[in-house]
């Protein structure tokens, strides 16, 4: 599996670069990919679906110069930033037909993150559908997308990450697992607390990822970017 531990300095290009990674195995046979990145600024980032003035206090975002962009996949709204590592997988469904199956998918790589994080030293449960918790608190929120012939599968791992920003970025979800109990995000969220780096080479070691010099598909990032994420009709079409 191809290693790809890259974070760009503009917040668009990120969001975009993993979906280009999903279009690159998806339209030819090639190498799986593992990629791990964490922005060097405060972003939001809302799901395919979400409805963006439900989900996120807009006016505070505008007033603290954090940006706003939907993503491909499915799933609630986050906010990412120094202290939360972000991870992508993309996997191959020519080679993993089973993956098709949604609560295939999302057993197969949580249960992948919640081996490494505790060869990491972090004991991690999986609860609702695609969280990763200690005890009855989440620190990991993921979603998917799949397509013809891969899957994108993406999240968060809080780690020592700045909380307020959740708090105040965020409104409460409509829409929440059942574990959850109408806690607040306060109440409701926790952080690894762990080695930065040991969670990194944890995970790096459980998907058996390594770098190497192949081409990475910065033009088709670009091209999302120019095209899709940059564009207002895309970040509020809800």
């Amino acid at each position: 599996m191809r290693l790809v531990n890259l974070t760009f300095q503009d917040p668009i290009n990120n969001i975009a670069f993993d979906e280009a990674l999903l279009n690159e195995l998806d339209q030819q046979p090639g190498e799986e990919t593992f990629r791990l990145w964490e922005s060097p600024d405060p972003l939001a980032v809302i799901g395919r679906s979400s409805r963006i003035y439900d989900e996120v206090n807009l006016e505070y975002c505008a007033q603290q110069c954090i940006p706003v962009f939907r993503r491909c996949t499915g799933g609630l709204s986050v906010v990412a930033g120094p202290g939360c590592l972000m991870y992508a997988v993309v996997l191959d469904l020519r080679k993993r037909p089973e993956l098709r199956q949604l609560d295939e998918a999302h057993c197969f790589v949580l249960s992948k993150l919640r081996s490494a994080l505790q060869a990491a030293g972090v004991d991690v449960s999986i609860k609702g559908s695609c969280d990763l918790t200690i005890g009855e608190r989440k620190v990991s929120g993921n979603a998917l997308r799949i397509c013809r012939n891969a899957l994108l599968y993406h999240g968060t791992l809080l780690n020592t990450f700045d909380m307020d920003l959740i708090f105040k970025c965020l409104k409460m979800p409509h829409r929440q697992p059942d574990y959850r109990q109408q806690r607040s995000h306060e109440e409701f969220l926790t952080q690894l607390n762990s080695d930065p780096q040991k969670i990194r080479d944890s995970l790096v070691h459980e998907w058996s990822a390594i770098e190497n010099t192949q081409e990475l598909p910065k033009q088709a990032m670009k091209k999302l970017v120019d095209e899709k994420y940059s564009q207002h009709e895309w970040n509020f079409r809800i």
